[in-house]
């Protein structure tokens, strides 16, 4: 589905964190499956996979079920809120005021624009590696600038050459992929491929919420890549293309990482054995996770900047963000992951993910309070001026239904937590498996459905008449 925008929408996006009208909407609805089929194919996604073999001791076939399982499941949220963008047509963390209120969503935006930081510095450390066992005599920290750059300038231009890269990059990715299994598997070089490890309970549990955390990690951007396309894009469009690019992708990167891993000898660091085992083809695997990392990664730095810029705007309500705006404050955090990067400890990476870890438990119930107040409460029937007004319009600057909400499905998480800040009682019983996101979202969803059906504020706005996109 296109619009006349289609051919004339400008390369470098002249949109921040407005609404975005009809007359600017354009792309296909299935530029959404090439954006997160191709974006998944990359070495984060590799290493998270091997996981379940390395650490939680699952053998080739349990390994598969638990990773599909996964990404199953947490894909469906993901989708959700893909689905959002061409209804709304304005980012998803500004569209958290409808749900918290003006000044009660600063805090998800803030923690969700640290996380985007956080994978954007984790990111540019791993292509400056990268590119320095690709090419010896690139020192890791030029490396770490070059990866920078990249996606800096992609960053910068913006939504519409973020889904031409995509769009090439799933061909690419997805035949060198499938030539990189083919090779492993005719080439394996150990004896017990398929009978190393064994299925146990709390592994195969971590493993699949390795898998479903790493698809609601999403979330708190996906719906900004769907924003453009044409409000009459079906929901189901919307939501099926891009869970069948995020779910096959990722799966696929997450197998790959444990087929890597079972077919070379035990205790050897997962890109490294991805390397010896696609033996002649391993150079060129590595060049191409290089360019997948520098190129999705512009994702990172885009989710970032638009938060920055939601903060400051909930302040200063009178500015006007511009391209000029987006890329002044791109170039900033771009030099200041640089420099922490390049300055950092070698287990930079490491605590990073930790970090993410540790996000990720209070983004969880955001997630069940959006997706509800969206589908079940709002039926997508917003007032998108209220939601650009300093006091919140008619949701207010703060919506206590939705913080009490938010409290409680964070703390009903603690038990079943397994960070490096903290394990939980109930992790610890299960060795070590993190069931906090499926508790968290089994207690926010419907939590939050009573709280705000009883609100009689929430009743009157649903039949104030005001509907989504009343500019």
């Amino acid at each position: 589905m296109t619009t006349s925008a289609s051919t004339s929408a400008p390369l470098i996006e002249k949109h921040t964190i407005g609404y975005v009208p009809p007359e600017d909407r354009h792309g296909k609805v299935r530029d959404l499956f090439t954006l997160w089929f191709g974006g998944n194919i990359a070495p984060l996604p590799i290493v998270t996979g091997a996981l379940g073999v390395q650490l939680f001791h699952l053998n080739l076939v349990w390994g598969i079920v638990a990773i599909l399982v996964g990404h199953l499941v947490g894909g469906v949220l993901m989708a959700l809120h893909s689905a959002q963008g061409p209804q709304m047509g304005i980012p998803q963390m500004i569209q958290s005021r409808a749900q918290f209120g003006s000044l009660g969503a600063l805090l998800v935006v803030l923690i969700a624009g640290v996380m985007y930081i956080g994978f954007f510095a984790s990111n540019i450390v791993l292509a400056g590696k990268s590119l320095h066992g690709v090419v010896d005599s690139v020192p890791v920290p030029v490396g770490i600038v070059i990866g920078a750059l990249g996606s800096g300038i992609i960053g910068i231009i913006g939504y519409r050459f973020i889904h031409v890269l995509n769009r090439i990059g799933t061909w690419v990715l997805g035949i060198g992929i499938v030539v990189g299994f083919g090779y492993i598997l005719t080439h394996i070089q150990t004896d017990d491929f398929l009978t190393r490890g064994s299925f146990n309970i709390s592994g195969w549990l971590a493993t699949v919420s390795l898998a479903a955390l790493w698809q609601i990690a999403f979330a708190p951007y996906v719906s900004d890549y769907s924003r453009y396309l044409p409000a009459n894009v079906p929901v189901a469009a919307t939501f099926w293309t891009t869970y069948l690019g995020s779910a096959l992708g990722s799966s696929l990167s997450f197998v790959f990482g444990a087929v890597a891993v079972l077919a070379t000898p035990v205790g050897m660091d997962t890109m490294d054995a991805v390397k010896l085992a696609t033996g002649a083809i391993g150079p060129l695997m590595l060049v191409l996770f290089l360019l997948s990392v520098i190129s999705h990664n512009a994702l990172n730095l885009y989710g970032a900047v638009l938060s920055l810029i939601t903060l400051v705007q909930t302040f200063a309500y009178r500015w006007i963000p511009t391209a000029k705006s987006r890329a002044v404050i791109s170039i900033i955090v771009l030099l200041a992951c640089c420099f922490a990067a390049v300055g950092a400890s070698a287990d930079f990476i490491g605590h990073f993910v930790d970090m993410v870890l540790v996000l990720l438990v209070v983004l969880v119930p955001w997630t069940a309070i959006n997706l509800i107040d969206f589908y079940a409460i709002h039926k997508g029937q917003y007032d998108i001026a209220s939601i650009f007004q300093v006091d919140g319009g008619i949701y207010g600057r703060y919506n206590p239904q939705a913080l009490l909400a938010y409290a409680i499905g964070i703390a009903v998480q603690i038990p079943f937590m397994n960070t490096p800040l903290y394990v939980g009682p109930v992790s610890a019983h299960i060795n070590g498996a993190d069931l906090s996101w499926l508790v968290g979202l089994l207690v926010t969803s419907p939590l939050y459905f009573w709280l705000a059906s009883r609100d009689s504020a929430y009743r009157r706005r649903l039949t104030s008449g005001k509907l989504a996109g009343s500019l």
